[in-house]
């Protein structure tokens, strides 16, 4: 449990600049390999200083901070979500031994690419390039399998097979959207390592005129690969995005692209003009957008973690009989949710007066705390009961009933007690003053 900010929000934001490095070098290195397919046809040497340096930046901004962000996404899962991070691995791990491998692969690449660029014949070189540009995007191929799945598993949920659950219905369209992303960020980093050559101005507009090009082309194709995705939603993701996505979202999604589209546009009509500053500003943009995206993502997935099947509280919400996994609803409101809790306190096996609100902030954290704080903060619970300005605690039993009304929302799970000591302790976290 993270205060302010919930746990959600670190990991979301930990995953969200991940996608920087690593959608980075999968667009970089294909546009490196154009630029250096470039340079072996016309024999141009002025353009292998520039490789030199974009290569160096994928060496050290993807495979250093990108592989401490992707190991933070691992740390942080794994604890905001220990259940669903387990259920991934005991459905998906050959998929990601076999992303490892592409990995493996991809880390020897850029050490091989960046210290043997002058070191070997340029068609050998190039030929590394392109191994490399390979195993980079087939490390994208296989994530979004398992990223899409967890927002529409489709047919997994009836048969638990590997493949009906990686090729779920919005694979392609979430894969084809992460690539027209990752040519948006190779430009703009690209503008950036071209704007450095401010003393060979034909240079730096030979390949800002190209990066520039690479990134119009990205933010185009987005569009339609986003009707696409949206088309592709589950009805269940739809009516949530209805019900939650507020034009806010929408509206920066569309103005932080259409800002990255105008720069590009002006970076491809006054090449000689592009500074470095303006062009990271365009990345904090675009970060922006990123973020945005990210956020709509999990926004859909209500109130799962993996759709129909585990509630985010990580509570299994229904049956896969072709896992032998049954519901644990049923058998939670019998026992309770705090007998499920491995380090449950011994003056809390039994809920009573002098406990009651002890015991109910302990079943706001397990229950409510995925996507809630407590006190104050993101989607604090304070907040929300307090506009209601309740006299006594039983209106708030009487939410807690209908909460399964709410598609976007676990229903209450527990024994009556736990409701009861849940809207006791809201109550109390509403009307006091901290």
């Amino acid at each position: 449990y993270v205060g302010k900010l919930s746990a959600g929000i670190i990991l979301g934001l930990i995953a969200t600049f991940h996608v920087l490095p690593s959608h980075l070098v999968i667009g970089a290195i294909w546009f490196l390999v154009y630029i250096e397919w470039i340079a072996v046809r016309k024999n141009d040497q002025q353009l292998y200083s520039y490789i030199k340096k974009y290569s160096l930046l994928l060496l050290v901004f993807s495979y250093v901070f990108g592989s401490i962000s992707g190991v933070g996404i691992w740390f942080a899962s794994t604890l905001v979500s220990p259940r669903g991070i387990s259920a991934l691995i005991h459905n998906y791990v050959w998929a990601w031994a076999t992303e490892w491998t592409f990995f493996i692969i991809e880390v020897t690449s850029i050490f091989v690419y960046y210290y043997l660029l002058d070191k070997i014949d340029k068609r050998s070189h190039l030929k590394i390039g392109m191994i490399f540009a390979i195993a980079s995007w087939f490390t994208m191929v296989i994530i979004v399998g398992i990223l899409s799945f967890m927002l529409s598993p489709g047919k997994w949920l009836q048969n638990g097979n590997f493949f009906y659950g990686f090729f779920n219905q919005t694979y392609w369209p979430q894969l084809l959207i992460r690539t027209s992303l990752m040519l948006i960020i190779a430009s703009l980093y690209g503008l950036i390592i071209a704007s450095r050559f401010k003393n060979n101005l034909k240079l730096k507009a030979f390949i800002v005129k190209r990066a520039s090009i690479w990134g119009i082309i990205g933010i185009i194709l987005s569009y339609p690969f986003a009707f696409l995705y949206v088309k592709a939603l589950p009805k269940t993701s739809i009516e949530i995005m209805e019900a939650l996505i507020s034009k806010r979202f929408l509206l920066t999604l569309i103005f932080s692209s259409l800002i990255v589209f105008v720069y590009l546009i002006f970076s491809l009509l006054k090449p000689k003009w592009v500074k470095m500053v303006p062009s990271i500003i365009a990345i904090l943009i675009l970060f922006t957008s990123i973020w945005t995206g990210e956020r709509i993502r999990e926004i859909l997935r209500k109130p799962y973690v993996i759709s129909n099947y585990m509630y985010s509280n990580q509570i299994i919400a229904n049956d896969l009989k072709a896992k032998g996994v049954k519901s644990e609803i049923d058998e939670i409101n019998k026992t309770g949710i705090l007998k499920r809790f491995r380090y449950l306190p011994e003056s809390l096996t039994k809920i009573n007066e002098k406990n009651k609100l002890q015991a109910g902030k302990l079943v706001a954290l397990l229950e409510c705390s995925a996507c809630h704080t407590l006190n104050k903060g993101f989607r604090s619970l304070k907040k929300k009961i307090s506009k209601f300005n309740f006299k006594s605690y039983e209106p708030i039993m009487s939410i807690l009933m209908i909460l399964e009304n709410y598609p976007y929302m676990p229903a209450f799970v527990g024994t009556q007690e736990e409701m009861d000591a849940l809207a006791y302790y809201l109550y109390y976290l509403a009307k006091s003053k901290n």
